[in-house]
């Protein structure tokens, strides 16, 4: 296992991503399962399931746990270092000039344009899992569980771990 491909499959996504973990997570997947091949989409999408089911934030749990399944514990501590240290160290200098020039209407011009970029970037990603769900599950499982979510985190306020939860069970009883 070379660890500069470890390294750089989760420095690049976390340097040109913008929005925290959920925005980048399409760009994990490309790394992850399009460049480099180590999961499919359908572990890639287990794995953010499990991941989101979980307390603390995602980017780091992703990179453990690929780093972990690619190399071991050197590629944990790899994929880890190559999240948290460079954002890090550049979001500190970047908050420093952005609070200097928070005035200026062209940061606030930057701000607005990126919010629809990361939309898009998230729409692309459920589309995606939309998809394998269908491919996977077929369209009645997958449209049950997904209009039982949307009830359940809509109507009745739950906690999104536990309709992840549900969903595991779900697919384990039914699907397995």
């Amino acid at each position: 296992m070379n660890y500069w491909e470890l390294f750089l499959a989760f420095f690049i996504p976390n340097i040109i991503g913008y929005g925290g973990g959920p925005a980048i997570i399409p760009l994990i997947e490309t790394e992850v399962v399009g460049r480099y091949g180590w999961m499919n989409a359908q572990e890639f999408a287990e794995t953010l399931a499990l991941g989101n089911a979980l307390p603390s934030p995602i980017a780091t749990k992703m990179a453990g746990y690929v780093g972990y399944d690619v190399a071991g514990m050197g590629g944990a501590t790899v994929a880890v270092f190559a999240t948290v240290v460079p954002t890090l160290l550049l979001m500190l200098g970047a908050l420093g000039l952005l609070y200097r020039h928070r005035e200026s209407p062209r940061v606030k011009r930057m701000s607005q344009w990126v919010r629809p970029v990361i939309a898009l970037m998230m729409a692309w990603l459920t589309l995606g899992f939309l998809i394998e769900g269908i491919e996977g599950a077929g369209i009645v499982h997958t449209l049950l569980i997904a209009i039982a979510s949307a009830i359940a985190l809509l109507r009745f306020k739950t906690h999104p771990a536990f309709v992840v939860m549900a969903a595991l069970i779900y697919g384990g009883l039914f699907l397995g």
